[in-house]
């Protein structure tokens, strides 16, 4: 079949614009999320790091309570030693579980204080959507 004898197909002009103009729509609508989602990836990096900054902190804490409590433990376990009696002994035993409950209190205070960049500052309550929107 020679090309002449082929029907001319001619697309409306209206329906071409009409055309034109949804793939603009929709060039506009991924452009619109593709910036969305660099955004929410650049503003969950950021919190990421200050979580990391907060959790290091926690671990830093944790490591100094313990060694508190350790030094606290080998110091009464030295006094022991040198106890001369079970009245003494008593005493000393007394003291250290006053003083260990005092330091045991005092850290959990410290510890429930929110910190910058732990997860509990940077969210409170939130929950992290499941879905976004543009």
């Amino acid at each position: 079949m020679a090309q002449e004898d082929m029907p001319k197909f001619e697309i409306p002009a209206e329906m071409r614009q009409m055309a034109e103009q949804s793939v603009e729509q929709a060039r506009k609508a991924f452009d619109d999320f593709i910036a969305a989602a660099q955004q929410a990836v650049s503003t969950f990096e950021g919190q990421a790091t200050a979580a990391q900054t907060g959790v290091r902190d926690l671990g830093k804490t944790a490591m100094t309570f313990a060694e508190q409590n350790v030094a606290n433990s080998l110091e009464f376990a030295h006094k022991l030693v040198r106890a001369k009696d079970a009245r003494e002994i008593v005493g000393l035993h007394s003291e250290f579980i006053r003083a260990q409950m005092e330091a045991l209190s005092n850290q959990a205070k410290n510890s429930e204080k929110p910190r910058a960049g732990s997860p509990r500052t940077l969210l409170g309550d939130q929950r992290l959507p499941l879905t976004w929107s543009i």
